[in-house]
């Protein structure tokens, strides 16, 4: 399980990442080359369609960062883990979603499914 701990962390490392070249070179070396992300807002696959939707994230919720929620749940090659959409370290999450991620036999992520608990009042 602490591997999957690890690529949780990772994975949530990337949207945290402003630095678009840093975060092209985390998905490439987390990610298999067509793995899907799924959420209610996006549906990708790729290196180039994740980039995109955690561009469009990092751009709509500028200066937030994305921490993990709770611990991380994990069996064979699978996680589920919540995680909080914050103004800042420890505070009150502005939104909140629950993520799972399958990873291939050498770790990597061959795909994400999302879903929002709580999302900002428009």
């Amino acid at each position: 399980m602490s591997d999957l701990t690890t690529t949780v962390s990772r994975y949530l490392d990337i949207w945290n990442e402003a630095d678009a070249d840093k975060r092209a070179a985390a998905i490439a070396e987390l990610f298999t080359a067509d793995a899907p992300y799924i959420d209610p807002l996006a549906a990708v696959e790729g290196h180039a369609g994740f980039a995109a939707v955690v561009a469009g994230a990092r751009d709509q919720f500028k200066g937030l960062g994305f921490e993990l929620h709770g611990a991380v749940d994990a069996h064979h090659d699978q996680a589920r883990f919540q995680w909080g959409l914050v103004t800042e370290p420890g505070a009150e999450p502005i939104a909140i979603g629950f993520d799972v991620i399958v990873t291939d036999a050498e770790g990597k992520i061959k795909a994400v499914y999302g879903f929002l608990d709580k999302v900002p009042a428009a």
